[in-house]
Order: structure tokens, then C-alpha cells, then sequence
């Protein structure tokens, strides 16, 4: 199943709570900036809080954007105007054409005003980084949690695809991103980690991802966030590493310290993603880099 596919059953499945919630959305103080900064917020569900409530009333439901996402919380820490054009499920082209209809290409909310751009991409391209999770759940479902069945199905053909597809369309889009805010900071954003390094205790119930196939998966995260620190380096913007930051915090850990949701036994209604705290860490990491913690 595809990321798409994913956000649109379960976006229609939550639309009903998701409009009671609407109303609810997250209030800062107010500016102190004479002029605030026009801060423009791009990328996918990870950008986009999509999994948490309340949703943004100006979003399409397709999206899932929360008001609780990353970018809310920077710009209601620095003060910033905020045009938040983040979508669940959005790959790097969604940046320049429509993800959905009534949806805009991400890039026409940029502008030679924009003073600060942040995003999350690459984890939906060529449905590599979703769908590995997804096969390997099935594959260690099949086999009750032993082996490494995904690995010896798949080997090294998700890596050649970020490789080959996932880095240099990273790289595209931040050009892209360049050339419509030339005066902008961009912060490009890695992914939290969503599982630990080997396989925990009672991780299985929550993340049914076989043994083996544990240290496989996260291994190919890793090389994800590579691709996409490397595109940054490229193209001039700045990487925030969440490597350290999330360590500990992954979809396996307890309720309680977690910034990822498991697939079962989550609080999200998009699971596999952050949760409130997590978007709140993303926004201080990303803080803490562009100095202004």
C-alpha cells in the first residue's frame, strides 16, 4: 500500500473527529516583531503533524495538517507569519504540481520576501521508505517476529533507490526551493528515529517488525537522512540532525517518552508518525540549529 493510499483511508476515517477538533488550534503570544518574519513551512506528514488533533481548518483533510505541527510551534516561539503549506503523504514533486486537487504546488507559497523555509521530503519518494516499513510488518507477521525476512526479500534494492532517485530529487526540490526564496533560510529537517537500533523487549506487540529485520530497517533510515543532509549540503541549506536528539524516542519506546506512535497501540490516527511531543521536539532541535533557542 502506498503512503497515498494510507492517508486517504485514514484521513477519511478521522474527518468526523477531526472537525469537532477544529476550532481548537494552538495560540502563541502575540509578535513582538514590528514586521515578523514571513516563514513559509514545506514537506509531508512529518512537516505536517499529520496523525494529531486538532487539524488546521485551512487545510485539505487529504493533508492531515495539524495545528500542533512543527512549524506552528517555531513560529509561535519567534514570532513568525506563518503560511504553512505542509501535506500528508507529499513527495518532492508535489512541491512544483498539485498533490490533490484544490491542493497548490507547495512552491507558490514562496516569494522573494520569505525569510525563513522549513521542511521534511523524501521519505515518500518512489514509495521506498513507507513501503519498506509496510513489507517488513507483513514479512514479520509471516514469520512471528523471527529472522530477517524483509531483508532477504529486499537486500540493498531500497538503498539503491535512494541513491538513485530519492538524493537527487531531494536535491532538485531544494533548488527549486532556491531559486523561489533567494533571500530565505532553509532548514531541512532528518527523520526521528523510528526504531531503536536492535530489537527491544515487547517491541514486536507494538511494531511488528521481525528481529533481524529491526537493525535492517533502521540502517536504511539512516541512509535516508544521509541523502537528504547531503542534498542540504549541495544546495546551500542547513540540516538538522535528529539522530541524537530522538534516540530513545523511537515508535518501541514507553508511552511516556516516545516521539513516534507504533503501528499498534498508538494515540495517532496516522501511526508511524510523531505525536505531539515529537513535533515539539523537531520544532526546539530545529530551533536549537538555526540559533534561536
Amino acid at each position: 500500500m502506498s503512503m497515498r493510499a494510507l492517508f486517504r483511508g485514514l484521513t477519511a476515517a478521522a474527518a468526523a473527529a477531526g472537525a469537532v477538533a477544529l476550532g481548537l488550534g494552538l495560540t502563541g503570544p502575540p509578535a513582538q516583531a514590528a514586521t515578523p518574519l514571513p516563514y513559509v513551512a514545506l514537506g509531508d506528514s512529518y512537516s505536517a503533524g499529520s496523525g494529531i488533533l486538532p487539524l488546521d481548518p485551512t487545510a485539505s483533510l487529504l493533508c492531515a495538517r495539524s495545528t500542533a505541527d512543527y512549524p506552528h510551534v517555531i513560529a509561535d516561539r519567534i514570532g513568525a507569519r506563518l503560511t504553512d503549506v505542509t501535506c500528508g503523504g507529499a513527495e518532492t514533486k508535489d512541491f512544483a504540481s498539485a498533490q490533490y486537487p484544490g491542493v497548490a504546488p507547495q512552491l507558490d507559497a514562496l516569494g522573494d520576501s520569505t525569510g525563513l523555509v522549513t521542511l521534511t521530503i523524501g521519505g515518500n519518494d518512489s514509495d521506498t521508505f513507507i513501503d519498506a516499513i509496510l513489507a517488513c510488518g507483513s514479512a514479520g507477521v509471516v514469520t512471528a517476529g523471527q529472522g530477517a525476512p524483509c531483508r532477504a526479500l529486499y537486500g540493498d534494492s531500497f538503498d539503491h533507490t535512494i541513491d538513485s532517485t530519492t538524493y537527487p530529487a531531494v536535491r532538485t526540490a531544494l533548488q527549486q526551493v532556491r531559486a523561489k526564496a533567494p533571500g530565505a533560510r532553509v532548514a531541512v529537517l532528518g527523520y526521528p528515529w523510528i526504531l531503536p537500533a536492535t530489537a527491544a523487549p515487547g517491541c514486536f506487540a507494538k511494531m511488528p517488525i521481525a528481529a533481524g529485520d529491526v537493525p535492517y530497517l533502521r540502517d536504511l533510515q539512516t541512509h535516508l537522512n544521509a541523502a537528504v543532509r547531503r542534498a542540504a549540503a549541495d544546495t546551500g541549506a542547513t540540516f538538522v540532525d535528529l539522530a541524537a536528539a530522538s534516540e530513545g524516542h523511537d515508535a518501541c519506546a514507553p508511552a511516556s517518552t516516545r516521539w513516534i506512535e507504533p503501528v499498534l497501540f498508538g494515540t495517532n490516527f496516522v501511526p508511524v508518525h510523531p505525536n505531539a511531543t515529537g513535533e515539539r521536539q523537531m520544532a526546539e532541535r530545529t530551533l536549537s540549529v538555526l540559533g534561536e533557542d
